[in-house]
C-alpha cells in the first residue's frame, strides 16, 4: 500500500485522542462528543495527510516561497496581493486523486447514512497548530455553509485549505519567524442541521440554580426571531429525576426564520395554527433533557447546551446537540441573584443562531 492510499478521512465515530494533531481541535471535539454518545450531527474530517499529499504533489512549498520572498509586512498592498495569489493557486491545486477520491466516497457515505441525494454540510477549516500560538488563528480560518454535492465540498475543501494564506495569518507567521510548511489544515465535514425548532437548555433552573431541574427554551425554526426580540420562546422545565414536566409556558410565537429552497435563511410569519402551538412535543422535550443530563455527566458539571430538532431525521432521533459548554452563572456564584425570567432569553439564543448558521462547538477551539 502506498503512503498515498492511507485514509485521509477520519468520521467521528471512529476518532480516538492520538488523532488530534492530525484533526485539530474541532473535529477532536466533535469525536471526543461522538463517542460519548452524544447526537451531534455526523459527519468526517478530512485529516491533514491530505492536505499534505496536495501540498506535496502541488509543490506548494516552492511556489509559496517565491510569492513570500523579500515580503514586506508593512506594506498591506504588497501582502494583500501577494497572499492573494498564493490562495488563488491552493484553491486550484489538483489533489492527488487517491486523496479526491477518499473525500468523494465520505461525501456519498454521508448522503446514504442521512438518505439524502446531496446532503447540504457545513465545510469548516480545523487548524491543527490549536496549542502553538498560531492557535490565535483557528477563528480566523474559513466556513462554508449548506455546501452541497462531491463537487463542491472538494472545492470547499481547498478553499479552507487556502485559508491558511489569509493576509493576518500570513504576517503573524513571518513576524514570529514560524515555518509556512509546517503550518497543516484538517477540514471538517458535517451534515447542517434543519431545525424544525431550536434552543437552549440548562442543567439547572436558571432563576434560582436549582440543580435538579433542568429549563428548556424554544422556538419554531432556527431561533433567529428570539435573538431580534421578535417572539418569547415556550419555556419547559423538567425533574431532572424522573424526567416529569414540571412547567410549560407557550408564548404566542408570531414569526419564524426558515430555510428556502435556494439555502436562505428567511423571517415568515408562522403559519397560525402553530402560533400557540408547543414548539416541541412532549417526547422531543423529554428528549433534550435527557441529552442535557448526558452532556452534564460526560463533562462533569452543569452544563448550558445549544440543540436542535432536525427536521430531516426520524421521531427519536431528531434532538441533535449544536453545543454544551460549563454553566457559568450560578456555577461560579452559587444561589445569590435571580435573573429576571423573559430577560435571560436573548442572549442565550444568540449564540444558537450563531451556531445554526455557522454551527461551532466548544468554545475556543
Amino acid at each position: 500500500m502506498s503512503h498515498h492510499e492511507e485514509s485521509v478521512v477520519v468520521w467521528f465515530e471512529s476518532y480516538w485522542p492520538g488523532l488530534k494533531n492530525e484533526v485539530g481541535g474541532k473535529a477532536s471535539s466533535l469525536g471526543e462528543m461522538t463517542n460519548a454518545g452524544l447526537p451531534v450531527p455526523p459527519g468526517f474530517a478530512v485529516t491533514t495527510t491530505a492536505y499534505r499529499h496536495a501540498h506535496d504533489a502541488g509543490d506548494l512549498d516552492a511556489m509559496i516561497a517565491h510569492f513570500l520572498h523579500r515580503l514586506d509586512i508593512h506594506d498591506t498592498d504588497m501582502v494583500h496581493e501577494r497572499c492573494h495569489a498564493i490562495r488563488e493557486r491552493v484553491r486550484a491545486v489538483a489533489i492527488p486523486s487517491e486523496v479526491e477520491t477518499q473525500i468523494r466516497h465520505a461525501y456519498e457515505e454521508l448522503c446514504r447514512r442521512t438518505n439524502s441525494d446531496d446532503v447540504p454540510v457545513a465545510v469548516r477549516s480545523s487548524a491543527t497548530s490549536e496549542d502553538s500560538p498560531d492557535a490565535s488563528f483557528a477563528g480566523e480560518h474559513d466556513t462554508y455553509l449548506w455546501i452541497r454535492g462531491a463537487d463542491d465540498v472538494v472545492d470547499a475543501v481547498r478553499r479552507c485549505w487556502a485559508s491558511l494564506f489569509t493576509d493576518r495569518a500570513t504576517c503573524y507567521r513571518e513576524e514570529m519567524g514560524y515555518e509556512h510548511r509546517n503550518v497543516e489544515m484538517c477540514v471538517v465535514v458535517q451534515k447542517m442541521v434543519h431545525p424544525k425548532s431550536a434552543g437552549v437548555a440548562f442543567t439547572l433552573d436558571p432563576t434560582n440554580g436549582d440543580r435538579s431541574q433542568i429549563a428548556i427554551d424554544s422556538s419554531w425554526g432556527f431561533g433567529e426571531a428570539v435573538v431580534a426580540g421578535e417572539v418569547t420562546p415556550d419555556n419547559f422545565m423538567i425533574d431532572k429525576v424522573m424526567f416529569d414536566i414540571t412547567k410549560r409556558v407557550v408564548s404566542a410565537k408570531n414569526h419564524e426564520y426558515v430555510l428556502t429552497e435556494d439555502d436562505h435563511v428567511r423571517k415568515v410569519e408562522t403559519p397560525e395554527d402553530r402560533v400557540l402551538q408547543p414548539s416541541l412535543t412532549d417526547a422531543e422535550i423529554k428528549g433534550i433533557a435527557r441529552l442535557a443530563k448526558t452532556a452534564e455527566q460526560h463533562y462533569g458539571c452543569p452544563q448550558d447546551i445549544e440543540w436542535a430538532v432536525d427536521s430531516d431525521l426520524p421521531e427519536g432521533e431528531n434532538v441533535i446537540l449544536l453545543q454544551s459548554r460549563p454553566e457559568t452563572v450560578w456555577s461560579k456564584k452559587g444561589p445569590v441573584t435571580v435573573v429576571a425570567p423573559g430577560g435571560k432569553s436573548g442572549d442565550f439564543m444568540a449564540s444558537i443562531v450563531s451556531t445554526l448558521m455557522s454551527p461551532l462547538y466548544t468554545k475556543g477551539d
